[in-house]
């Protein structure tokens, strides 16, 4: 298997699109994600990943090929010593390790590149593969928000879990 994040490039627009347009993947992320997922929403996905510097957003490629994305936002003001990660993975290939694999590279990334001392991700409480995934890549549960999430007409509670640069190994 060869793993790699790298900056995106307007030739993956295919396979992202391939990829990204799955239902599955939506419901779990912002709106900003849409359902169908299409050859516009790509290109102009891809063009924002590279408009950032210190990039922000890597893809995922696994054999040559993009099958997900990740990402470190360092935010502003008051919150600027924490940066939120986001990502997804295609269907195809969850329940193999490459998530894990990926976080564990953009958190040395992410503290590497940004002056941060923290890393968090948000998830919904249906979500439970990515709890796992986050508890498997060291993040700590550090607060649940009741009903804040409304995606596809439901409520859903957001669980926050995070990760600090003294954690690193």
């Amino acid at each position: 298997m060869q793993l790699t994040l790298r900056p995106y490039q307007p030739s993956d627009v295919e396979s992202l699109v391939k990829y990204a347009n799955n239902f599955n993947i939506s419901k779990y992320l912002t709106n900003k994600f849409p359902f169908l997922y299409e050859k516009k929403d790509g290109e102009a996905f891809i063009q924002l990943a590279l408009s950032h510097d210190p990039l922000q957003i890597k893809a995922i490629v696994l054999n040559g090929e993009v099958i997900g994305s990740i990402g470190v936002h360092q935010l502003s003001d008051i919150y600027s010593k924490s940066a939120e990660m986001g990502y997804w993975i295609a269907e195809d290939f969850w329940g193999r390790g490459i998530v894990p694999l990926a976080i564990k590279e953009m958190l040395q990334y992410g503290f590497t590149t940004f002056d941060i001392d923290r890393i968090f991700a948000r998830t919904t409480h249906t979500n439970l593969a990515s709890q796992q995934v986050l508890k498997k890549s060291g993040f700590i549960f550090e607060a649940e928000l009741k009903g804040t999430i409304f995606k596809n007409d439901e409520y859903f509670d957001e669980l926050i879990f995070g990760f600090r640069k003294n954690q690193l190994r």
